[in-house]
């Protein structure tokens, strides 16, 4: 799932206590995975709604009130409506080079700031909506929030939080999406049954919420020390770090930041040190665990929830209900990563999940593959009752695996100079691959069918097999000690190692 992306200054412990302050602002800043995720949920609820296709997608809306005439599985095929999904995506991997920029140069604080008012903007433009070009630019502009809120809000939580709790705030980033695409489901479930005709429009007026709340956060908020020392202001930046950290020596960690700053600004092109012989395992597989992210088809699931339970015959209501159980189980499944990701390891989180999430996906195409055919659908209450538990067991193998760890992973690995470089790429691939696969989904399922499930299936093998022969475990291993300990001993990476200078296979 598209989520955040977590950095750490180092692997050193320092005097620090968990002060009211740093609670608040995680709290305020956080805001923005529930924007993110309400963002996720909501366009699969509307998007099944008669009253928004009938005023937006007519065509949509022919075929679902006569099926007949498309077949269970094209009945959605609209490019239109795939691009009211995806949109954001697209806007939101332009928006992550300039939220870059602004994140270095304007501080954490500010890019939040500008992330809340595109939301809102956003927002305003989707609920007041008279025409499909207006819903299409409000997308854009929350697209564009989605950009800023991802560069900066994992950043500033890694930054102003100790250093003991910051993988689970970097995970309670990833929490807080998932109660969001829940949040989003409910209010999909309550909007439907009004007779107004307006539903569509609270549904997706009340992103608002969240937007107000990131927005009125990122005022509140202090900027963390790491970005006001970036930017010269080194008293004021120690100053923060004593109010945050709540003890008065602070020295040994300011002077970390500050050497760690000094080291960033010798790196005169960072995007080219990226591409490094030394970097390059950390470059790969933070980029490959974006793409095998997207391809074991969690968004395809979470952005189209209630049209797929609908494609297998269930009714409106059935199908947005069966959708707020998928997004409870994610929630919950998320809340087991946080818990177990320390101690159970990551290998053997996303090893386990990739044969849960292979298993799922296969039950489920083999189901429709018998039963749900073009123009007849003989899925009974059992079957229908299977495949909600499948999709469940899909949705949570990979709420504890690949949702928060393809983040966690990049940020434990990348060296400090080549973070913040790495850190847009990983996010630039991670938006890519969404659009991809949100834009091509209804589409595929059209044309593939039931094959869609296998075609996931596929790419979940490839994606295991991956972890086994090319993850390292990285659980408990500081991270300037990652060389040493973990790239240098890998069988197959430690080859990029030797010397830790480029040598003569260069680039």
């Amino acid at each position: 799932m598209a989520g955040g992306f977590g950095a750490e200054t180092g692997g050193k412990e320092f005097e620090a206590k968990i002060t009211p302050l740093v609670i608040i602002s995680c709290i305020m800043a956080a805001s923005g995975g529930l924007m993110f995720g309400y963002d996720i949920g909501i366009s699969g609820g509307v998007t099944s709604m008669p009253d928004f296709l009938k005023k937006f997608f007519p065509t949509v809306y022919k075929n679902q009130e006569q099926p007949g005439l498309a077949g269970n599985y094209c009945k959605y095929d609209n490019q239109g409506l795939q691009m009211f999904t995806s949109s954001l995506y697209l806007a939101a991997l332009i928006a992550t080079f300039f939220a870059s920029y602004t994140t270095k140069t304007l501080g954490r604080k500010v890019t939040m700031l500008i992330a809340g008012i595109l939301f809102l903007i956003g927002t305003a433009f989707n609920a007041a909506a008279m025409n499909l070009a207006m819903l299409i630019i409000g997308r854009l502009l929350l697209g564009c929030g989605v950009g800023f809120a991802n560069q900066a809000i994992p950043l500033f939580l890694s930054e102003v939080a100790p250093t003991r709790i910051r993988g689970a705030l970097n995970i309670l980033f990833q929490l807080n999406i998932t109660i969001g695409i829940l949040v989003a489901n409910l209010i999909n479930y309550g909007t439907a049954k009004l007779t107004t005709g307006y539903g569509w429009r609270i549904s997706l007026g009340l992103a608002g919420v969240p937007a107000l709340l990131l927005t009125v956060g990122s005022l509140i908020v202090v900027d963390t020390p790491n970005s006001l020392i970036e930017r010269g202001k080194l008293e004021e930046g120690k100053s923060i770090l004593r109010r945050i950290r709540g003890v008065d020596n602070v020295e040994p960690e300011y002077l970390e930041i500050v050497e760690a700053n000094r080291t960033a600004t010798l790196i005169k092109n960072p995007f080219q040190n990226l591409l490094k012989r030394r970097n390059r395992p950390t470059l790969v597989i933070g980029m490959m665990m974006q793409i095998f992210q997207q391809f074991t088809g969690i968004n395809a699931v979470m952005f189209y929830a209630p049209v797929l339970f609908q494609t297998l015959g269930f009714k409106s209501d059935a199908s947005l209900y069966s959708s707020v159980i998928t997004g409870l189980v994610n929630v919950l499944s998320t809340v087991v990563s946080v818990v177990v990701v320390d101690r159970a390891g990551r290998r053997m989180l996303l090893i386990e999940a990739g044969i849960q999430m292979f298993l799922s996906q296969m039950g489920v195409a083999v189901i429709m593959g018998l039963k749900v055919k073009d123009y007849s659908n003989n899925l009974g209450h059992g079957l229908g009752i299977l495949v909600i538990i499948l999709v469940c067991s899909f949705v949570s193998s990979f709420a504890w695996s690949w949702g928060p760890l393809g983040w966690l992973i990049p940020s434990e690995t990348f060296a400090v100079e080549a973070r913040s470089a790495g850190q847009s790429i990983v996010v630039f691939t991670n938006m890519l691959f969404t659009f991809v696969i949100a834009q091509a989904f209804l589409s595929m399922l059209c044309h593939m069918k039931s094959g869609i499930f296998v075609f996931f299936s596929a790419w979940v093998l490839v994606m295991t097999l991956f972890t086994i022969f090319f993850i390292p475990e990285t659980k408990n291993i500081p991270i300037d000690e990652m060389n040493e300990r973990v790239w240098k001993q890998h069988w197959y990476w430690k080859r990029f190692m030797d010397g830790f200078e480029d040598g003569p296979k260069g680039n």
